[in-house]
């Protein structure tokens, strides 16, 4: 693998990151319901995040770089 390769793979760790963090947050507890825990950004767009994440690095594992003549 060349460097682009790594570049790639590190880039698509980074989204994955992101996205695992906007799903991350305070949850309920046993005295009072939160209702954040069913907001729009930890249901619909952290999950995107997370799987334009894990394309980004399988893109990363399948580039060709050109052979050295």
């Amino acid at each position: 693998m060349k460097k682009i390769n790594y570049i790639v793979l590190v880039a698509g760790a980074l989204v994955m990151l992101l996205g695992y963090y906007l799903m991350a947050g305070s949850g309920s507890d046993e005295n009072q319901f939160n209702p954040e825990i069913f907001s729009d950004m930890r249901i619909k767009v952290a999950p995107i995040v997370c799987v334009l994440g894990f394309l980004v690095m399988g893109a990363g594992i399948m580039i060709r770089t050109k052979k050295a003549e």
